[in-house]
């Protein structure tokens, strides 16, 4: 990038707030017992629409399968890296959602996975919600 080169986020909250964390047991067990997944190598995503409160359009939730990835410390890694690509990219769909969803993103790969391949991931998944699963 070159030196003095800005991009503005004047408008777009980038925020992941505790409030837009996925941590109710209730939300999580109705998401994996109702919601549609759509897979995007190296994640997957599960959604379902959801009554949540009125200032929140979104609630997310990210796991790694203990299975797949050993080590405490690469688990937590690559939650960040989930983390951050979501918070980063959530705010160009936000505005145009048709209705509130819960999420949860799993990391499906074997491998400690790069967060460009994760954030590519989650571009590509998010617009799923407005577009619906093709």
């Amino acid at each position: 990038m070159p030196r003095g080169f800005f991009i503005s986020f004047a408008g777009m909250d980038q925020r992941f707030p505790k409030k837009e964390k996925l941590k109710s047991k209730k939300l999580i067990d109705e998401l994996f017992a109702n919601g549609k997944s759509v897979k995007a190598y190296p994640l997957v995503m599960i959604y379902n629409e959801s009554e949540l409160e009125k200032d929140i359009s979104l609630k997310a939730g990210f796991s790694v399968s203990k299975k797949k990835i050993k080590k405490a410390v690469d688990r937590n890694k690559i939650k960040r890296r989930m983390r951050e690509a979501y918070r980063i990219n959530k705010a160009g769909i936000i505005s145009r959602l048709p209705q509130k969803y819960t999420l949860m993103f799993i990391c499906i790969s074997g491998e400690m996975p790069s967060f460009k391949s994760i954030e590519e991931s989650i571009r590509k998944l998010l617009p799923v919600l407005i577009h619906g699963a093709t």
